[in-house]
């Protein structure tokens, strides 16, 4: 096996392989929606990061990442390359091998290019492949799942109204964006990402056209869902027939009694009416309330890996 730059004439057979890719994790997943192509990777073949492993003149694998960029999941200082799902891939014959060559290349360039923080989106069926990148000293931090419109079951929750916010009621939601925030600091989530002032809130829910699903008790809001057309971090998210969890919260006194189970089922109830046909969430593996709420009624599909190097080998580079 050779390992060699990622180059144009390398993005036919790279695409193909990444839609065998992602048919593969279909049959882990099937409510990944079927598609017959892939985004186009002639960006990844531009910014010069990125490698292909060949066997003789067979491509059997590859690594591609996004430029640089600061800020890395917008609650560090740290400069960052993703991967994205799409942007690598390799044949099932001795993926994890290939991976580790391509990673050893291509982190080369990443931290050629001033990046200390690496991350890649793999596929969650792949057990092996994401031991590997273990012992590469990667960590899981991210995860996709999507779900059909059926409705989950749960048991009614006296007491509480579920519905869809009229747009006008948009800023009663600010108040919880805030205590979401602040529950991303919290231990073992440590993530310090600044919230957005209630004129930001309010632009960006009007612009993205949020739909904003509530929880209440004797007319006080106790939880929220927000969803988007907007879609998440992979291509699969996308589509006039998806929507996208852009935000959840439910006050620590409501929990516990099935408000989150059934604010979920007025979500997928009202978008099944209107022709939407999935749904999907993007969320932190280190926030425990959010692994273990969306992992009960979604289908993970993807996992996001993460390693910091360190720092001072820039200095060598």
């Amino acid at each position: 096996m050779k390992i060699v730059n990622f180059t144009p004439q390398h993005i036919p057979a790279a695409q193909a392989l990444a839609l065998a890719c992602y048919q593969e994790a279909r049959q882990a997943c099937p409510a990944l929606p079927e598609l017959s192509a892939v985004p186009d990777l002639a960006p990844f073949a531009q910014n010069n990061l990125g490698a292909a492993a060949l066997e003789g003149d067979t491509l059997v694998g590859f690594l591609c990442g996004l430029s640089p960029f600061p800020h890395a999941f917008g609650s560090t200082d740290a400069v960052g390359v993703f991967s994205p799902m799409g942007a690598n891939g390799a044949i099932p014959q001795d993926r994890a091998k290939i991976y580790a060559a391509l990673y050893q290349a291509a982190g080369a360039k990443w931290a050629r290019a001033g990046a200390v923080s690496h991350a890649l989106c793999l596929y969650a069926q792949d057990k092996a492949l994401q031991h590997q990148f273990y012992t590469y000293g990667f960590g899981l931090r991210c995860m996709d799942a999507i779900r059909t419109m059926d409705p989950i079951p749960c048991a009614p929750c006296p007491g509480y109204e579920f519905s869809l916010l009229p747009k006008e009621e948009t800023p009663s939601v600010y108040p919880v964006h805030l205590a979401l925030h602040r529950h991303y600091r919290e231990s073992p989530f440590f993530m310090n990402r600044p919230p957005q002032s209630e004129e930001e809130f309010l632009q960006s829910a009007k612009e993205e056209n949020r739909l904003f699903f509530a929880a209440k008790r004797e007319g006080q809001l106790c939880g929220v869902l927000s969803v988007s057309a907007f879609g998440g971090e992979t291509f699969a998210a996308t589509g006039h027939a998806y929507r996208h969890i852009n935000g959840a919260y439910c006050l620590p006194e409501h929990r516990g009694k099935g408000v989150y189970q059934n604010l979920l089922n007025c979500c997928l109830s009202t978008l099944k009416a209107q022709g939407v046909t999935r749904l999907g969430v993007d969320f932190e593996s280190i926030n425990p309330a959010a692994y273990g709420f969306w992992r009960k009624y979604f289908t993970v599909y993807t996992h996001g890996v993460v390693r910091r190097i360190d720092e001072k080998i820039l200095e060598t580079y």
